[in-house]
């Protein structure tokens, strides 16, 4: 899975903070950070600026560090970018300074992909998490595509050789986008969405687009599009090749217009294999928002009428974690005695909503997370005086489709001893991106740092298995629930990683009452 969560309405995002230290017309001097770290604090903020609405103190210190630099634009979602600030340990940096000379181009288009190109290679040089660039030597590099890039005629050729010297890292996560696609990335900041409302991603390893999720109601979800299934084709032209990004913008569109959309299905396959359909989906506009709850009322053994609160959160945007207080409170004046909190195929999002939303079901001053940079200096990231909404049992469903903050999240609560882990292994993406605009108002993302779980369990590529699968043999016992909420009654029903959930949660409740 890329880097790229797509929303085929709009994709979450936030606004990055331009590198304005250099003379963009000459030459680009860079600064090269070598200081080391200890540990670092994090509490929440009411401050809606997502540039500096977290605060993230090294020792009580608030001078400013490298790596603090590096994270401040941090991205932990699969296409949502994600921001923390952050004030380091450390002010004493070392830096370096290097002048890059180039042949301008006589194509004014080209000179303009001439200076990105220079402005990419100095941010990837200084913030990279291979610090050998994937073994190979990153200034000649740079002269090597200057080279290639002189003789291009077109702006799209250029940015190709930028994005071809990128490939050469080996880090599908560190990519640029133009302009264009920059801006559609940025659009729907406000909540207001023109599209279809589903979720989209290209697998690096097999280049298939494929369906992440549907917004609950919006035209996909109402045409019977499924997790899972792929697009082929989008009005007719093949989507062979497209990157996640660039396959929503031409899904997106004005309200009133239609897109016709070639699926192949794997689910319900006859004799002869996947089958294809196509389906015409209207746009429209479209609200998104990451949360959606519901109470389950559930008969325990004694005869009693229990209350589980379900909270399912589909992405990490900036409302995240307001809506899921807001929830929570509503749900505890409700009376409710346990939590299920589903983050199936929520593929991430910003890391200041994972980090927001742990600290809601978590007390006290403990590590969140563990970022490890390019040198290998783990930077704890803790809680500063958290208060938990509630104390109530809480179970947490994750499966392949949770990634990054998910897992970040997942991670927190399971490793803190606040949540039990059900369902089945997460997709394992436990890297860091920077996003930032570039002069042009272009994009870069960078892979900045690694993390950890709080008890140092390697996510990357390997994922966390929760404590509870969801087999067969998970369901006995359990008995049945129902939600006062009717639309969404028969799904929870079926739902066997629910039922598994709420079976866990019973065994937690009546252990607290044979202790007490």
């Amino acid at each position: 899975m890329e880097s790229s969560r797509a929303l085929a309405s709009s994709p979450l995002h936030k606004t990055p903070k331009s590198w304005k230290e250099r003379n963009p017309r000459t030459s680009f001097p860079f600064a090269t950070p070598k200081q080391l770290r200890t540990s670092c604090s994090y509490k929440r903020s009411a401050d809606k600026d997502l540039t500096r609405g977290v605060g993230l103190g090294c020792n009580g210190s608030d001078e400013s560090s490298g790596f603090a630099r590096i994270l401040k634009n941090a991205v932990i979602g699969l296409a949502a970018a994600a921001a923390v600030s952050v004030s380091g340990c450390d002010s004493s940096a070392l830096a370096e300074s290097l002048t890059v000379a180039f042949p301008a181009s006589r194509d004014i288009e080209v000179n303009r992909v001439q200076k990105t190109l220079v402005e990419t290679w100095g941010l990837i040089r200084e913030t990279f998490i291979d610090p050998t660039f994937n073994h190979q030597d990153w200034d000649s590099k740079l002269q090597q595509t200057m080279v290639e890039m002189f003789p291009l005629k077109s702006a799209d050729a250029a940015y190709g050789k930028i994005s071809g010297m990128l490939a050469t890292l080996g880090d599908p996560f560190t990519r640029i986008i133009s302009p264009k696609e920059y801006q559609s990335f940025r659009i729907g900041n406000d909540g207001n969405l023109q599209g279809v409302g589903m979720f989209i991603n290209t697998e690096p390893d097999s280049g298939r687009l494929v369906i992440l999720s549907c917004i609950e109601g919006s035209p996909a979800d109402r045409a019977g599009i499924l997790e899972g299934d792929e697009i082929v084709e989008i009005n007719g032209e093949s989507v062979a090749g497209l990157s996640g990004e660039v396959a929503a913008q031409k899904l997106r569109g004005r309200v009133g217009t239609t897109v016709i959309v070639k699926l192949v299905s794997q689910q319900g396959n006859d004799k002869n294999g996947p089958s294809q359909r196509e389906v015409r989906i209207p746009r429209e506009v479209i609200r998104l928002s990451p949360l959606s709850s519901t109470i389950i009322y559930h008969q325990l053994n004694d005869g009693h009428m229990s209350k589980t609160g379900y909270v399912r959160l589909s992405a990490f945007s900036q409302t995240a974690a307001s809506e899921m207080e807001n929830a929570i409170k509503e749900m505890e004046n409700q009376g409710v005695q346990s939590y299920i909190l589903d983050l199936r195929n929520n593929p991430g999002g910003l890391m200041k909503a994972g980090l927001d939303v742990a600290q809601i079901w978590l007390d006290g001053d403990g590590i969140l997370v563990n970022t490890v940079d390019r040198n290998g200096d783990m930077l704890p990231i803790n809680m500063v005086q958290s208060h938990a909404l509630t104390h109530d049992p809480l179970v947490v469903l994750v499966n392949e489709g949770s990634a990054s903050a998910s897992e970040i999240l997942a991670g927190a609560l399971h490793d803190n001893g606040r949540a039990i882990l059900v369902g089945h292994k997460t997709f394992g993406k436990g890297k860091i991106q920077s996003v930032t605009e570039l002069d042009d108002g272009s994009a870069l993302f960078i892979t900045v740092a690694k993390y950890l779980s709080p008890a140092l369990h390697e996510i990357d590529k390997v994922g966390i298995t929760p404590d509870i699968q969801c087999t067969p043999d998970a369901l006995n016992s359990v008995a049945p629930f129902q939600s006062r909420d009717k639309t969404k009654a028969s799904s929870l029903e079926m739902d066997s990683c629910i039922m598994v959930a709420e079976h866990a949660l019973d065994e937690v409740q009546q252990s607290k009452g044979t202790a007490s």
